[in-house]
């Protein structure tokens, strides 16, 4: 399965929750060198701390939206980069649609002219109905218009690519004001503070850990795999009843508060991995508790060491770096 192994990987978006975890997989799996593009608009600096001194790792300060190319061979290129969480789609609705339309073209771009792998993140509110125009419509309709992108290149110019649609992730490096039920409920523990339900709680979601996510993305990069896939944790809980673990975990000393109902919120999320399991073989292993217990001594250990910020790698990339 290592075929990562000596190659060289571009992460779109390598410093946020997700393309930062991925940066330090690939390098574990020997690739020779990753190479991150982040302009930190939703990203951090800081979730690439652990590889700054890893001579195989760069960091580039960069807007995707604008272009980008690199000298020497690529293997595979990741596009992790998108504002993902409510509070930042509601904060940069137009920054979210034009990462989502211009720099996943740009990623196309470099992987035709490069002859590599294109892995696409897209996203699990593209399997059911979405509101083109409501308060998430920009985050779903970026990613739609991504997807038929990425199949477009691959039709016309023979890129293979690649599209995973992914379930509620989570893990350390998550922010505990990105406004996801995880992290949502965890910061309220590490405050003392009453759990928030926004509705009755009976909306369901599937909590996957981020480790068993990095393996699928890794797998289905190395496939010959060209339709959408779905990556999650098929394992499905509603809301109240991951608040009312949450509260046992914390000694059963915390309220549960209901809200009114966010707009356009899904009432079910449950992946169907079927297919994932048949191609990939892959399905994931990380019990919730145990995920929770990782991602609540991460938090604990951020709150009280709070890292210091450091400037990216090298200085801002022009619009067309060279590395």
């Amino acid at each position: 399965m290592n075929r990562i192994h000596g190659k060289r990987v571009v992460v779109l978006g390598g410093a946020g929750f997700l393309g930062s975890h991925l940066c330090e997989r690939l390098l574990a799996d020997g690739a020779s060198e990753v190479i991150s593009l982040d302009n930190f608009i939703t990203g951090d600096e800081r979730n690439l701390a652990g590889l700054r001194m890893n001579k195989r790792f760069m960091s580039l300060h960069h807007d995707i939206t604008e272009p980008f190319s690199f000298s020497g061979p690529v293997d595979y290129v990741f596009n992790m980069a998108s504002p993902a969480s409510p509070i930042d789609c509601a904060r940069l609705p137009i920054e979210t649609l034009r990462v989502g339309a211009l720099g996943t073209e740009n990623g196309l771009r470099l992987a035709h002219q490069k002859d590599a792998v294109f892995l696409q993140a897209s996203t699990s509110e593209l399997c059911g109905e979405s509101n083109p125009i409501g308060p998430r419509s920009c985050y779903d309709e970026a990613k739609r218009y991504g997807e038929a992108l990425v199949a477009a290149y691959r039709r016309a110019h023979g890129v293979r690519t690649r599209i995973v649609r992914i379930f509620n992730t989570y893990g350390p490096r998550m922010r505990l004001n990105d406004g996801r039920a995880v992290p949502a409920f965890l910061g309220q523990a590490l405050r003392g503070e009453d759990f928030i339900i926004f509705g009755d709680g009976s909306q369901t979601r599937s909590f996957c850990y981020v480790s068993d996510l990095l393996d699928g993305l890794v797998r289905l990069a190395m496939s010959e795999v060209e339709e959408p896939i779905n990556l999650g944790n098929p394992r499905e809980t509603t809301l109240l009843q991951f608040a009312e673990a949450m509260r046992a975990a914390m000694g059963g000393q915390r309220r549960i508060s209901f809200k009114p109902l966010l707009g356009d919120e899904p009432n079910q999320r449950q992946p169907d991995i079927s297919r994932a399991r048949k191609l990939l073989g892959w399905e994931p292993r990380v019990r919730l508790e145990d995920g929770l217990r990782e991602t609540l001594t991460y938090f604990r250990s951020v709150a009280e060491h709070p890292a210091p910020v450091h400037p990216p790698h090298g200085p801002p990339a022009s619009p067309s770096p060279v590395a």
